[in-house]
């Protein structure tokens, strides 16, 4: 008798296979492309903002307001602001006799610094020194004494 693998009628008993479920692949192409463009929206979106808003912070302009008062009769002043958007320093030195004392600078730029140094003179007495940006408060600061300093610094 001949093998039966070599039999054409012999076959090996092969279990029945379960159907191939075919699994639609359009919901997830669909799901991707989705995600790619709502993705690509907020890029663009989130880049134009950041870009606008650096535009009106280089436009962006603040008073800063430095104030000197007290009752010292010998002070001296010194004041310092930068801002980015003008590319200037202003500085300047003073010797006051009679306080309160004023002045205001208009500067612009998405970062500026300030800086109000007041220094009471050898006849003693009280000074206090303010820098407000815009009209707000930002730093207050009292020397008081004979060569006592304040220091008043503001972003």
């Amino acid at each position: 008798m001949s093998e039966p693998s070599n039999h054409p009628r012999w076959h090996a008993a092969v279990p029945p296979q379960p159907p191939v479920s075919k699994r639609r692949k359009w919901p997830w192409v669909v799901l991707v492309v989705l995600v790619l463009v709502v993705g690509g929206c907020l890029a663009a979106v989130g880049l134009v903002v950041s870009e606008v808003s650096d535009e009106d912070a280089v436009d962006r302009t603040a008073t800063v307001t430095y104030e000197v008062t007290g009752d010292a009769r010998d002070v001296t002043v010194s004041f310092s602001v930068q801002g980015t958007g003008d590319l200037r320093t202003e500085q300047e030195l003073e010797q006051v006799t009679d306080l309160p004392w004023r002045r205001e600078i208009k500067t612009s730029g998405q970062e500026m610094s300030s800086t109000l140094v007041v220094t009471v003179g050898a006849d003693g007495g009280k000074a206090t020194c303010r820098v407000r940006v815009d009209d707000r408060p930002v730093r207050t600061a009292t020397a008081s004494g004979p060569g006592d300093t304040a220091t008043c610094k503001a972003p």
